[in-house]
């Protein structure tokens, strides 16, 4: 039996956090997690959730982020596993720790790399013993109140978030300069800072989550190809390969893979 359901934050939070998951896995399960466009942060109230690399598992804390990556990444989760998941917005890390959302790419830390180590504490002594979701979400969304700092968003990276989502991820960079009006330079600076990983890289994985969304229906290879902007096939196969590991895109289309990541 599992439990994946989504919590939506308050009104304080919602221009920062996307949504609260609770997931729940009765069973020992292995499975992949692809791309995504923001940070994550995982509370763990109860068992223990690892990382498989290499076929080397490692355990990973019970307070912990995982930065946007380029790449699918495996977990396994013992039983009876219970984990509250905080879904950043793409520019939302920034307003919660000093950290530039960059120094986060492609690695899962423990959150008192992050934030106070006491603190962290706190919240996970709070968590063993709340017994209901909702008591749960509200734990996490205090701590996150109490982490919130008084900045100004990034109104400039906001808009080429927006700009690169209005195209699924298929403008070029040098078009969106040009729309901001900013140099190429300075806006990668920004927006590595704030987002987590390079522009470029950021509208590969919106646009791939657009793939995957095209994928659930019955258009062909070529249709897929046209309309998300590869330049060929086998370019198409070499970014799926990379995102989700598995190369026969068709089969993967037809499995219950698609209905195991999380949306964006």
């Amino acid at each position: 039996m599992m439990k994946f359901e989504k919590h939506f934050p308050t009104e304080q939070l919602k221009s920062y956090i996307k949504y609260f998951v609770v997931s729940e896995n009765e069973l020992e399960n292995e499975y992949k997690v692809f791309p995504s466009s923001g940070l994550v942060i995982g509370f763990q109230y109860k068992g223990q959730l690892s990382t498989i690399k290499d076929n080397s598992e490692s355990n990973l804390a019970t307070a912990g982020i995982t930065g946007i990556t380029d790449g699918y990444k495996i977990f396994k989760n013992s039983a009876k596993t219970g984990t509250i998941l905080v879904y950043f917005t793409e520019i939302g890390f920034t307003h919660f720790a000093s950290n530039p959302a960059n120094e986060l790419f492609n690695l899962s830390l423990s959150l008192d790399d992050i934030f106070d180590k006491n603190s962290i504490t706190e919240v996970e002594e709070k968590l063993a013993i709340a017994n209901t979701d909702k008591l749960r979400i509200k734990i996490v969304e205090q701590f996150l109140v109490s982490q919130l700092k008084d900045i100004q968003t990034d109104k400039l990276i906001l808009e080429a978030v927006k700009l690169i989502y209005q195209i699924n991820g298929t403008i070029r960079i040098k078009e969106l300069n040009e729309k901001l009006f900013i140099s190429q330079s300075p806006f990668e600076k920004r927006f590595r800072k704030q987002v987590g990983t390079t522009a470029k890289k950021f509208a590969s994985i919106v646009r791939f989550n657009a793939v995957l969304d095209n994928l659930k229906g019955t258009k062909t290879l070529t249709e897929i190809c046209y309309e998300n902007n590869f330049f060929d096939h086998a370019h198409f196969i070499k970014d799926f390969r990379q995102f989700t590991g598995d190369t026969n895109w068709r089969s993967f289309a037809t499995s219950a893979c698609l209905n195991c990541y999380p949306k964006k």
